[in-house]
């Protein structure tokens, strides 16, 4: 479930543009991202296990003062519902351009057909039927971008210089592009409130944290074979408009397979991002407003429904909503870093986890990965508001 949230049509988009334009020498980052995002998502898990409650409901109830509490409220569902429905067209538009290019058929007819069938699948309200789905495609995105970094045949001593850390000129916008399409604040909300579908309690912990770090370094992996590709299709420096069109440049490089395999890949990352996205942001919803989390009650169904609805007529129309994409970047900006701050603190609370609470390493380790948050969280508000950093 994690591994199929943040691989969506963005990661895809970031991976290539890094590859095509800087070769190997950023998969480093993903190396990075992969192990704090395994540090976070194994505290939401741990949280969401041993509580039984979500990372809205913790957030909300963590404040005696009704102000903060409004804050808060405000803040996840401006970040996570708003910010969610913003991007449902990307979603739903990566994975139509992806079937665009095996059909020919526009990507705005294919885009409320994918949208429609990820609502179908959140309908049946059965957590098995969803995780199996979303698995599978996690599985085509795999065999689609290895063989098709295979088919286009990478330096394989450039690769390993890649997993040296080192930033060229001009590349720090990129780094922090690939941690911040993995490191994604709605993937801790999903990631508190699924456990306990999956779950019984704190007795799963060990099982759940070994399907965290597998299914965090399956989406690591999926994410540095298409920055092979790129870097082994395309000459450094080379520009990238439509992650859709790399799909179309590869043909000509290492033949009709490699096109069609990006393509299916495309489809299978723009799918699960979009049914994984609302149901982050009915999680996070209805966590907040103090909803019942219920995958068939007619609440959260509604939340995540009006989610795929935006993201269907903007496909449709082929628009985007820049004014509210740029407020939900703005209100996630400020969203992740309390967030993570909120997990170190809520993860060292005895009253609330008693033995399960942090241990010293995992501390540190936090600590590290909240500055990094923190960082991009800055680096968002300041490139909205026009200020650029290297």
């Amino acid at each position: 479930m994690v591994a199929a949230a943040f691989i969506g049509p963005g990661t895809v988009t970031t991976a290539s543009v890094t590859g095509a334009s800087f070769g190997y020498s950023l998969v480093w980052t993903i190396v990075f991202s992969v192990a704090a995002t395994v540090v976070l998502q194994e505290m939401s898990a741990r949280l969401g296990l041993v509580t039984g409650e979500g990372l809205g409901e913790g957030l909300r109830e963590q404040f005696d003062s009704r102000v903060p509490q409004f804050v808060s409220v405000v803040l996840v569902v401006s970040a996570i519902g708003v910010g969610t429905a913003a991007y449902e067209a990307g979603n739903i538009l990566g994975g139509a351009a992806g079937l665009e290019v095996v059909t020919g058929i526009s990507a705005n007819v294919w885009g409320p057909v994918l949208g429609l069938c990820a609502g179908a699948l959140l309908w049946t309200g059965k957590y098995e039927y969803i995780e199996r789905a979303l698995v599978g495609l996690v599985g085509v995105m795999v065999v689609a971008f290895v063989l098709d970094a295979v088919l286009v045949g990478p330096d394989w001593s450039a690769l390993a210089r890649g997993f040296v850390p080192g930033i060229p000129d001009g590349a720090l916008y990129l780094v922090t592009g690939l941690i911040g399409t993995t490191v994604v604040g709605y993937n801790l909300f999903l990631h508190a409130s699924s456990v306990q579908d999956r779950w019984d309690g704190p007795g799963d912990l060990p099982e759940s944290r070994t399907d965290t770090v597998l299914s965090i370094a399956v989406g690591g992996l999926i994410t540095i074979t298409v920055i092979v590709t790129a870097a082994a299709a395309f000459p450094a420096g080379t520009e990238l408009d439509n992650v859709g069109e790399m799909a179309r440049q590869l043909e000509p490089l290492a033949g009709t397979h490699a096109k069609w395999l990006f393509s299916v890949g495309l489809f299978a990352a723009g799918f699960t991002s979009a049914a994984t996205a609302p149901l982050a942001g009915a999680y996070a919803t209805a966590g907040a407003l103090g909803w019942e989390e219920d995958l068939t009650s007619t609440k959260f169904r509604a939340v995540w429904g009006t989610i795929i609805a935006t993201g269907i007529v903007f496909s449709a129309l082929d628009y985007s909503p820049v004014e509210v994409i740029v407020f939900a970047q703005v209100a996630n900006g400020i969203l992740l870093p309390i967030v993570a701050v909120f997990l170190i603190y809520v993860m060292n609370d005895e009253a609330t986890l008693g033995e399960y609470t942090n241990g010293t390493w995992s501390n540190v380790l936090g600590a590290v990965v909240t500055l990094v948050v923190v960082w991009l969280g800055i680096r968002t508000l300041l490139s909205i508001a026009g200020v650029t950093l290297l």
